[in-house]
Formats: C-alpha cells, structure tokens, sequence
C-alpha cells in the first residue's frame, strides 16, 4: 500500500495550490500591509524620507534658496526636481508614504480594539488541564471546605477579575497594559491626523522690526510666509504690531560671563482692528505674544544703524535704517546696501557694524562688547549693475560681488570707509556722493505662526505618552487554582518576567491560614 501511494506521487499529477482569485489576493494585500512589521518599516520609511528635506532648499519655506540653487546647479537641479526633492513634504511620494502607514496602523489598530473589548466582556479562559509547566507553582493541604472561596476573595482584592467553578478558580488581571498599547497607537494616529490637517491649514511667516516700524497681519506684510496647502489668505485675522522699544540686559556682574545676555524684551503696541484702541505688551525669548489667529515668537535681534546716501548733488538716494546680521556673541554684525538709484552708477555696500569697537593684533577690527559702547560702521564699496532689474529674487543680506569694481576697502587701494560718530558725514570714492550716520536703532526677529491643530498634536502625544507608560509598566498576569484531594493546587504566569508571581502565591496560600471570626 505504502510504494502504491508513493508511485501515485511519483508519477502521478501534480499537486497544484487553489488559485487564490482577485478576492484572495487583496486579503493578502490588505494583511501585509496591516501588520505591524510594515507599519514599523513605512515608520522609518518615512523618516528617510524626510531627510532630502532638511538638506536641499524648500520651495514652500525657502523660494529664492530654490533659484539659488538651480543657478549653482544648472545640470542636477532640473533633474531632482523631476523627483520633487525641493517640494519634498508635498510630493506624491511622500504623501504616499504617509498615507500608506496610516492605512497600516488604522489596518493593526481596528482588529485589536474588537479582541480587547471582547477580551474584558468575556470570562476568564478555562483552567488548563496541567499546571506542572507554569513559571511560578504551588501546593497547599488544606481542609477546609470554603478554600476557594477564600482564595477567591483574596483574589478580588487585588483587583484581578475572577471565574469561580466547584473545581478551581481562574484569575486574571493586567487588562490597562493592552488598553495602554492601544491608546499609543491610537494616539499615534491622532498625532498623524493632527499634523497633517494642522500642516495643511497652518502658516508661518517672518518679518523683521525696526524700532518704530508697525507690521499689519496681510500677505505685504511679511518679509517671507510659508503657507499650508490648504491655507487661504482671506482667513489672516487683521491685527498690528507695533515695535515700541528693544532692549537688550547682558550680564555686567559676573566677571567671566560680562556680556552674556540675560534677556531680550521686545516692547510693542497691539492692535486687534484699525480702530481698536492699542494696548501695550511684551514679546520674550520662550513668551509669544498671543494675538487673534496667530503667536508671535521673538527668534532674533541686532543693531539698525540710520544711513542717509547722497550723490554728488545733494540728492538723497537711500535713506533708512540698514538690517544688520550678527556674526559673533559680541554682535559683530554685517550689513548690505543694494543703492540702485544712486546717480552716476549704482553700487553695493558691504558693511560692518561693531556696537563696541576694538582692534585685535591683527589691526582687524572687531566687537568687544555687544552693548552699543563705542560704535563703530565701516563699509567696503562695490561699483556696477546689481542684478536688481532681472526679475530673479535675490537675497537682501548678501551682495554678489562677482562682476562689480570695488573702490573702496579691500584690494582696491582705498581704505575702507569708517563712520565712528553719529551723525558724521564721509564722501564716498569716485565722486558717489557722500553717506551720513543719523542714528542708530534696534531691531526684532519675529515668527508669526498659526497653527490650529497644535493643541491636538499635545493632547495625542501625552495620551501616547501615558499609554505607552501604562503599557511598560502594568503587568499583565493570569492565577488558576485547582481544587485536589489533599487541598489546592496554585500556579501564575505573566505575559513578560515577573518576579513577583511566587508572592502572589504566598499571599492566596496566607489567606487560607486565616480563621474566620
């Protein structure tokens, strides 16, 4: 029988599988991509993904960053724009990666919700025919006729959820620990949805201060904005701010940290409407000022020294407070010039403010003291067509000198321009005209953000957070009691190590020695 059975598969047909059909196939799609293997693989996945984003310049948060780019870049930029890599958190890729692991942890979440609420609606398992194999096991003689009932109660008390039969007990307890990891993953959808609806429909936009300047909540407000995808400009709440006073309080006291900054305060006028009455406030460092529709964030500050530029007839071709960026913790700050109505020719000015001016053994000058003690403006000049007329963006804080003639500074056989009193007047090279130091002002940094799924992302990422602790930390345990001739049997078992499953034990065996009263 056995080589007739043999010879069938030899030579017989083949055994072929049942064809699994387009219902079958996507069962298998659906449960590949509902385990939790891919939902970790899309996770890291995603934050892959991510990583072209913070390398190469975004077209939503970093537009002239993106001309720059494909200026320096004339051969690869067009082709890793073909891959969206300067529209990374919008791509279709990446939207797919993100969609794709919310389907997953929606897909493992869902199943496991349905068998834990079944779980803590039905009764504890049946006792196992054996306990011999159990990590932690116990045999106590007892007599006594209410045995298990004893053990039973002792068993409620300690909160585990108890199945009383003539022949034994089964007990188990621990069912936050399951409901902990749900609410971390459900949590972790939370996050996903929040962010998501909150990138869509959030902004962000930049703008800096002089001391005296007002900025009004509208698109020409702004000095840069970073709009969500579903954002609409119609929904800026219109309101004013003000830039009253700056102000800077470095440490004096402490001799090995002077000039350590202790605090910047941004003093500002609000106003809610045109007509709404101005109400003072105070922006910090950590403290946003709440206004309607938005939280304004102090992120930076420097010095606004008062230019006035004049051609050699007296007409004024630039005036105004001049943004420069510090370099060091002294506030060694550069600043640029772009004069293109100046008459004969236009021309750049790279210039550097130093609040307290000092010469290293070098004789380069430098800032010794960020505090405006002995300030100092020298300026390198440059001469020939800026560029501003071609319709690329070009960056405010920098001066391409590549094409223009310097004359002043430098190489160029004339000494840089030093402007160390305000209110001096200098005449420029080459017959220019002159510039004159007015005055000098402070200026402010601000972030104006809105987004209004923030509170959401915080309230999903602590319920995370407590889910993922109650998960770790509440065991999850199972105690069955079999009822013999001599007495009980006892054994516990845990779903991790538990080292506290013989004490649990020793406990039920205590309950019995107690006499009733």
């Amino acid at each position: 029988m056995s080589s007739s059975l043999q010879s069938n598969v030899s030579h017989g047909d083949e055994i072929r599988s049942p064809k699994l059909g387009f219902g079958g196939w996507m069962r298998w799609i659906w449960s590949q991509i509902t385990s939790m293997r891919t939902a970790l693989l899309l996770l890291l996945l995603l934050a892959v993904a991510a990583i072209p984003g913070s390398i190469l310049p975004q077209r939503s948060a970093d537009p002239n960053g993106v001309t720059t780019y494909f200026q320096n870049n004339p051969q690869s930029a067009p082709i890793l724009d073909k891959f969206q890599l300067f529209d990374v958190y919008t791509s279709s890729w990446f939207s797919s990666i993100y969609l794709l692991l919310f389907i997953s942890l929606v897909g493992c979440v869902i199943p496991r919700i349905r068998h834990h609420w079944d779980a803590l609606v039905s009764e504890p398992i049946d006792i196992p025919r054996s306990l011999a194999r159990f990590p932690a096991k116990k045999t106590v003689s007892s007599r006594k006729a209410d045995a298990l009932e004893l053990v039973g109660s002792t068993l409620k008390r300690k909160r585990f959820r108890v199945k009383l039969t003539p022949t034994g007990i089964s007990a188990e307890k621990g069912y936050l620990r399951e409901t902990g990891n749900l609410l971390f993953h459900v949590s972790l959808l939370g996050v996903l949805v929040s962010v998501a609806v909150g990138g869509a429909t959030s902004f962000s936009g930049q703008r800096v201060l002089v001391e005296g300047d007002t900025f009004v909540n509208n698109l020409a407000g702004y000095d840069s904005f970073s709009p969500g995808a579903w954002f609409k400009s119609e929904s800026l709440v219109p309101f004013s701010v003000k830039l009253d006073r700056f102000q800077a309080i470095f440490d004096l006291k402490n001799t090995t940290n002077v000039g350590t900054p202790l605090d910047f305060r941004a003093y500002v006028s609000v106003k809610d409407s045109a007509n709404a009455v101005s109400k003072n406030s105070l922006i910090r460092v950590n403290y946003p000022l709440e206004v309607p529709g938005a939280n304004i964030y102090l992120t930076g500050n420097g010095y606004a020294p008062v230019l006035t530029f004049k051609d050699a007839d007296g007409n004024v071709s630039f005036s105004g407070p001049v943004i420069y960026m510090p370099q060091d913790n002294n506030y060694t700050s550069l600043g640029v010039i772009k004069n293109a109505d100046a008459k004969p020719a236009q021309y750049g000015v790279l210039s550097f403010f130093y609040p307290t001016a000092a010469k290293l053994t070098t004789g380069a000058l430098t800032s010794s003291y960020p505090a405006p003690v002995n300030p100092l403006v020298s300026m390198n000049v440059y001469v020939g067509n800026l560029g501003l007329d071609s319709g690329i963006p070009s960056n405010a804080f920098q001066l391409a000198v590549h094409g223009l003639k310097q004359v002043a500074g430098g190489k160029s056989g004339t000494k840089a321009l030093v402007l160390d009193t305000i209110g001096q007047t200098i005449a420029l090279p080459n017959g220019l005209g002159t510039v004159t130091w007015d005055g000098l002002k402070r200026y402010a940094s601000l972030d104006i953000d809105y987004n209004p799924a923030q509170g959401w992302v915080f309230g999903f990422a602590l319920a995370a957070f407590l889910g993922l602790a109650a998960s770790l930390l509440i065991p999850r345990r199972r105690v069955f009691v079999k009822k013999t001739e001599t007495g009980l049997e006892l054994a516990a078992m845990a779903k991790n190590d538990d080292p506290k499953l013989d004490s649990i034990l020793e406990s039920l065996t205590e309950s019995l020695k107690v006499k009733k009263k």
